[in-house]
């Protein structure tokens, strides 16, 4: 899950490497202080790295945390200019699959680090390990699953004679016209929820368009070539993408908004495109008549969802304060730490723990009761550089601004000038 101020990014790690953030316990009653970096901003994320901090601190009154927010936008820039002076935080936030493992030059792997039966109790290891192999060890403990899924308003939907969620490309566009005619944007798009740049996040839309054209295939050919990017299928794909914004089924400050997530709460919009970590906020203030939903990118409906422990906390190899920060990533694998990021509204990573919140329990549900394969994040899973490109040439092409064969020629440039052995059958 990706999540770029040249000034800002300057300032930040000059605050970060002179040690300047926020204790969540007095430094002075402390005979250890780990350092924890994240760019998770004021998320319910963010809420649960606290409150678990200050759980550990109440149980363990010689540790205390010293936790610093650092910007989205080039947060990764910012761990890797500290670790070369190895003045960096002892524990990170790090997003799981091929992040994780291109900057693994300075994280600790975790296996004989932490213990056997702690790693045993948490799910999607696997992701963070090498080649996506458990064996090999993971470098990030994930403290929630996450989910990329769409969210709808039952109220609007149903003002506007919706009378069931659409499942398929046609689907939806017949649903746009009925939410437009009777005043509603019917998905509204920016880069509210997780700010993860200036433009709305591309890779929640992006993962269930390739899902739709090929399951764990369409993942995969994505990051071998099999599936160049501007290929047939693709651009047949983006451009019924692209035709949202043409047909009126989005906003068409895309590229701009910023208070997305608040249209949606308030009623003006119907649906948006969004994940777990803004779950919370919308049944707080939309109660039962918030629900989730697949989103409908393809010509069949998708029986799959994007279900990934996304993110959690890695270690630094440089850190001097490992064996303190070890034995707060075991606490992260108890029920006690489950509880508490089920309190924060997200979904625990621990296995067999459990979701308080409805709206989360239908998305699992989608997988345990549904019968939905459950698919990796593509931004995850597909190289860094890629990535990085598609942040801006995808709401690119469904803002208009780029057309549909050509922002895709651009994409499918960026994974040809990759090195030869980022573009074979092995995850590096």
């Amino acid at each position: 899950m990706r999540r770029k101020g040249i000034l800002v990014g300057a300032l930040s790690l000059s605050l970060a490497l002179t040690g300047i953030g926020i204790n969540t316990t007095s430094a002075n009653a402390a005979t250890t202080t780990i350092t924890i970096w994240h760019n998770l901003g004021d998320t319910q994320n963010a809420t649960a790295v606290k409150a678990l901090t200050d759980a550990y601190t109440k149980s363990h009154p010689g540790v205390a945390f010293k936790l610093v927010s650092q910007p989205a936008d080039n947060y990764f820039a910012l761990l890797q200019a500290a670790a070369v002076s190895k003045k960096g935080p002892d524990l990170l936030l790090m997003w799981t699959g091929l992040f994780a493992l291109q900057y693994k030059s300075y994280l600790q792997n975790l296996k004989g680090v932490v213990s056997a039966p702690a790693l045993a109790k948490e799910g999607s290891l696997s992701w963070s390990s090498p080649d996506f192999n458990l064996s090999n060890g993971p470098y990030v403990m994930p403290f929630d699953r996450q989910f990329y899924i769409g969210f709808y308003n039952k109220a609007v939907l149903k003002k506007a004679g919706v009378a069931t969620v659409p499942t398929t490309w046609n689907e939806l566009y017949a649903a746009c016209g009925k939410l437009k005619t009777a005043g509603y944007t019917p998905i509204v798009y920016g880069n509210g929820g997780q700010s993860l740049g200036a433009l709305y996040y591309p890779w929640y839309d992006a993962s269930y368009i390739a899902i739709g054209q090929g399951g764990v295939s369409g993942l995969k050919s994505l990051y071998n070539g099999t599936n160049q990017w501007n290929s047939a299928a693709n651009i047949a794909s983006y451009t019924k993408y692209a035709a949202l914004k043409t047909k009126g089924c989005t906003n068409s400050d895309i590229l701009t908004k910023t208070n997305n997530v608040d249209d949606f709460i308030g009623g003006k919009a119907a649906m948006i495109i969004d994940g777990t970590w803004d779950t919370k906020k919308f049944t707080d203030a939309m109660g039962t008549n918030v629900a989730a939903f697949v989103p409908p990118f393809s010509d069949k409906p998708i029986k799959g969802v994007v279900e990934f422990a996304g993110q959690g906390l890695a270690m630094t190899n440089y850190s001097k304060n490992q064996k303190a920060a070890t034995a707060f990533l075991e606490f992260m694998t108890t029920s006690d730490a489950a509880k508490i990021v089920d309190t924060a509204g997200l979904i625990s990573n621990v296995n067999g723990s459990t979701t308080s919140n409805a709206v989360n329990q239908q998305m699992l549900d989608f997988a345990t009761k549904g019968g939905f394969t459950r698919f990796p994040m593509l931004d995850n899973v597909l190289q860094g550089d890629v990535v990085d490109a598609g942040n801006k040439i995808l709401p690119s092409i469904l803002g208009g601004k780029t057309s549909v064969a050509g922002g895709l020629k651009q994409m499918a440039q960026v994974w040809s000038n990759l090195a030869a052995d980022k573009r074979g059958n092995s995850y590096k």
